[in-house]
């Protein structure tokens, strides 16, 4: 946050051009037409609430909102925002009218590469380009025949992940949880896309790529001056789309080397279709009248690596954390694991298998070990802070030992 306030300081000089500018359109705006917002606080000259969001805008959206309600508005530098904090008001924009509210605000980093023209994510519901990407995800990627039948993938990713927590184990060194969980997650993702590891215990590549990733995250999520001071956009004040032009670029040249060495494949007689992602994208793009390419596809793997990877490897940090902080819960869990072991048009394409995998991920590593943190160390020394991005994180990374059982 101190970065994001340090930033408004060397973008003074541009204040008074904006206010002009407001002015004007304030002249010229007939009052008749102003819409009436929910209720909120009073807003700054230029910077609105910005300063009332603080560097966890959502536990400040939790505060503001048992002073003005469920719904409230905010001035955001010059972007009038309505905030809805309420889990039924949620379902009623989310779910029962998701078609009135589809429509998403794109964040100036996401414009890098053009994300926003052939990302999935940021495409509108009626063009036809997003519903051919999503009808490539429910019916060749994420269908539940195709998810049952990649169930030994999983067992296998999932047992190489407890074989290194055994390792660690047998050495009595400690378990960073979300670097285990991604490594996992990345491999899964990588050979039901590509049909190869990406990653091992000791590799530079998982480390770096997740650097990537998290990167990525957090660019998407980070407070920048161009969203909320349009005029701003053009000099891209914090290097923010930039930035994540640059994160884009590895990951893109990533999925060309991989692309190209399959299309090599393809021009070799006889070759069989492994049945990943990868062919089944090549392929429809070769067969398909519609109107995707190599680019939407490019897009589309971008989506969902970054996605998968790091939503579900906070999900699984974050759930650890829970259960070793309530040890009544986790040995509750251990005990029922014990005897069985022995939303809306936005809806996240990828859901279950990211349910799947989190769940199989969790109840192995808590049946296999025990856990337990470093002499000295007490519950009441746990780190739950978080850490927000486009994804809430960890603030710190959990670091436990295992226990075989």
């Amino acid at each position: 946050m101190m970065n994001f306030l340090n930033s408004i300081l060397f973008c003074l000089f541009t204040f008074t051009v904006i206010q002009a500018v407001n002015f004007l359109l304030f002249l010229t705006k007939n009052k008749k037409s102003l819409t009436k917002f929910p209720p909120g606080p009073k807003p700054l000259p230029i910077f609105g609430n910005l300063f009332e969001l603080g560097d966890k805008p959502h536990q400040s959206f939790a505060k503001l909102a048992s002073i003005y309600g469920p719904i409230m508005s905010l001035k955001l530098g010059q972007i009038t925002t309505v905030v809805i904090s309420s889990a039924a008001i949620a379902k009623e924009v989310l779910q029962t009218q998701d078609l009135a509210f589809s429509n998403r605000t794109i964040p100036d980093s996401i414009k890098a590469h053009n994300h926003d023209q052939l990302g999935m994510p940021w495409l509108s519901i009626s063009s036809s380009q997003w519903r051919n990407l999503r009808k490539i995800c429910n019916f060749n990627i994420f269908t539940a025949k195709k998810l049952d039948a990649n169930f030994h993938l999983r067992r296998r990713k999932v047992q190489d992940m407890i074989d290194e927590v055994e390792a660690s184990c047998e050495a009595g060194v400690e378990v960073d949880i979300g670097q285990v969980g991604f490594r996992t997650t990345l491999n899964l993702l990588s050979n039901t896309m590509f049909s190869v590891d990406v990653a091992d215990p000791n590799s530079k590549f998982a480390k770096d790529f997740k650097e990537i990733v998290s990167t990525i995250m957090d660019l998407a999520g980070k407070p920048n001056l161009a969203d909320y001071f349009p005029l701003l956009k053009v000099i891209d004040p914090q290097r923010i789309r930039h930035r994540m032009g640059y994160c884009f670029s590895k990951i893109f040249a990533f999925f060309d080397r991989i692309t190209n060495e399959r299309l090599k494949l393809f021009r070799v007689i006889g070759y069989v279709s492994s049945g990943d992602i990868l062919d089944v994208l090549l392929k429809f793009i070769e067969t398909s009248d519609e109107e995707i390419d190599r680019p939407h596809m490019d897009h589309l793997l971008l989506d969902l690596f970054a996605a998968g990877t790091d939503t579900t490897t906070s999900t699984l940090e974050f759930a650890m954390a829970e259960l070793l902080h309530n040890r009544e819960t986790l040995s509750k869990a251990q005990a029922e694991l014990e005897k069985t072991i022995g939303i809306g048009r936005r809806i996240c394409p990828g859901l279950p298998l990211g349910i799947r995998m989190i769940h199989l991920m969790l109840a192995s590593l808590i049946h296999c070990f025990d856990w337990k943190f470093e002499d000295g160390f007490t519950l009441k020394d746990m780190n739950m802070d978080e850490k927000l991005g486009l994804t809430l994180h960890m603030a710190q990374p959990l670091r436990v030992f295992p226990v075989r059982r």
